[in-house]
């Protein structure tokens, strides 16, 4: 019998939840490390629609990439993904920045679906990739039509031959690519962030959180089906449709 908690020590072991940030929430979120998994879903985000068809499919598990409970809650209303999952008993595990930051995990794939090689992967794990010589408006249209997404980009004046990688809100991080790179991609960045980029000579590059990110849903959903065939995997009907209507 294959149970939850032999999939977490295995995404454990990939990786680390240990090596999660300070401020995120990865690992067991709903059920128990005993609970028998015979068909499990794997998501980028647990939304009503997903454990919907996790439930229609019969599953026993969900994992996701985004926490379900990533903050304190004082209630638990009928429309809460938390709430949903224990009505229909179905237990729930998110391997989160934890997986951002490991070997073959979502800066890495971001890296390879956009045929980025990487030459370093800095302390902060963020990927390091050598180019030749492009210019940000080229390698943001490049970008952007690998992933299908609208890039917003600032472009620093030079020519870019080194872009750090970094799947969802890497905007937080830019301080650790300064000096580094020409150029910084990740899914989110605000104005102010263009702002200080530009200024200090870093063209940045934000392609959305969901784009940058889901390239990994499937890689993750091959390695655990290698890893445990004897169960059902299945991946979500994602909600692109929805999230960019």
């Amino acid at each position: 019998m294959t149970t939850v908690g032999d999939i977490y020590r295995f995404l454990d072991g990939w990786a680390p939840f240990a090596t999660q940030m300070g401020f995120d929430n990865a690992g067991l979120q709903v059920g128990s490390m005993g609970d028998a998994v015979g068909s499990a879903l794997v998501c980028l985000d647990v939304m009503p629609q997903t454990i919907a068809q996790a439930a229609h499919a019969g599953c026993q598990l969900v994992v996701s990439h985004h926490p379900v409970l990533f903050r304190a809650r004082k209630q638990l209303p009928a429309h809460d993904p938390a709430w949903l999952l224990a009505r229909h008993g179905i237990a729930a595990l998110a391997c989160h920045t934890n997986l951002d930051i490991a070997p073959g995990g979502v800066n890495d794939v971001l890296a390879a679906r956009l045929e980025l090689p990487v030459v370093e992967a800095l302390p902060c794990g963020v990927r390091l990739c050598a180019i030749a010589p492009t210019a940000a408006q080229e390698l943001a249209r490049r970008v952007g039509v690998s992933l299908r997404a609208h890039v917003r980009y600032c472009d620093a004046g030079k020519p870019i031959a080194t872009v750090a990688v970094c799947g969802g809100s890497g905007w937080d991080l830019m301080e650790e690519i300064y000096g580094r790179a020409d150029a910084y991609l990740t899914g989110d960045a605000d104005h102010h962030n263009f702002l200080e980029a530009a200024q200090r000579g870093l063209s940045l590059l934000a392609a959305g959180h969901y784009e940058t990110e889901i390239p990994m849903i499937p890689v993750l959903a091959q390695r655990l089906r290698a890893a445990f065939p004897e169960i059902s995997w299945q991946e979500a009907s994602e909600l692109g449709g929805i999230l960019h209507a």
